[in-house]
């Protein structure tokens, strides 16, 4: 879940708003204020952010493949394949932004967590299991697509 952001300020000028809310603020709050409403913004903010952090109940058939986001299930051809945790976030990366061509730096950041961008051939060897176990031919992938110099699609 995103940590929503609320600014407690003394600046209660328009400008001050704006610019707080453009750099970031989910909500902007001027001194003085009732404790009732800052306690209402908050309690918002919230039942918001629990929205949107809540487990997304997509489930995406990709020809073959059946992917349940909130079950955490992959199915190739009504067969379940087994992935690791790491593996499935992968994939579920890369289908949600199938079409795009995805960096190896920006899949280690979303997928990893990395703050810096490391050499390291984690993605490449964690692409290449996921070729395994989802591919009818490993090396010759119709699905997770080099983009060669630039990192990996999933095929749109």
């Amino acid at each position: 879940m995103k940590t929503p952001v609320l600014m407690l300020t003394a600046r209660g000028q328009t400008a001050d708003k704006v610019l707080g809310l453009k750099i970031g603020a989910d909500d902007y709050l001027a001194k003085p204020f009732d404790m009732l409403e800052l306690l209402a913004r908050i309690e918002a903010l919230l039942r918001r952010g629990s929205r949107a952090g809540a487990a997304p109940s997509a489930v995406y058939e990709l020809g073959p493949l059946r992917v349940d986001v909130r079950r955490t299930e992959v199915l190739l051809k009504g067969e379940p394949v087994t992935l690791s945790a790491k593996e499935f976030h992968l994939l579920q990366y890369l289908i949600e932004h199938r079409g795009e061509t995805l960096s190896r730096e920006e899949l280690l950041k979303e997928v990893w967590s990395y703050t810096a961008t490391p050499s390291t051939r984690t993605v490449d060897v964690h692409v290449a299991w996921l070729r395994q176990k989802l591919e009818e031919d490993p090396k010759k992938p119709k699905l997770i697509l080099t983009v060669h110099g630039l990192g990996y699609k999933f095929a749109d």
